[in-house]
């Protein structure tokens, strides 16, 4: 699948890490490093604009290794980008830590995954099928 992108930063195109990976890394578009203190949140630019085709969404998520390293996460996880959106990706990132930690300048600060998904048509009804769960959640099942 073909995706039109524009690159307005000095940062290489995402690109898959390894020929089975889901998500490409996306890198921070800024001049200067950005300094999150403990549980604060920015929007990070990333200077890419992208083009989907209609029925697909970009996922935006969390990077393991910033996230397991240094508590550094997607506010809004997974954030989505619609296909008929044509701004810049920006990310909420938040720093989950009790330390500050700095973003610099093409730091990769988060994944993209690009996801098929369905749109639907409500169908109005007084009443659901039965099912052996019924109403049941959060837990239901027990702690164990």
């Amino acid at each position: 699948m073909k995706v039109k992108i524009v690159n307005k930063s000095k940062n290489p195109l995402p690109e898959y890490a390894t020929l089975h990976s889901a998500g490409m890394d996306l890198r921070a578009h800024i001049e200067e490093g950005i300094n999150l203190k403990p549980l604060e949140r920015k929007l990070v630019p990333t200077g890419l604009f992208i083009e989907l085709s209609p029925g697909y969404e970009a996922q935006i998520r969390p990077r393991s290794g910033l996230a397991l390293k240094h508590g550094i996460s997607v506010l809004n996880t997974p954030g989505t980008i619609d296909a008929d959106y044509r701004g810049e990706i920006g990310v909420i990132v938040v720093n989950l830590s009790s330390d500050e930690y700095l973003i610099d300048p093409g730091e990769r600060i988060c994944q993209m995954v690009i996801k098929k998904h369905e749109t639907i048509k409500w169908e109005h009804v007084e009443r659901l099928d039965e099912t052996s769960r019924g109403s049941g959640g959060f837990g239901h099942t027990g702690t164990n």
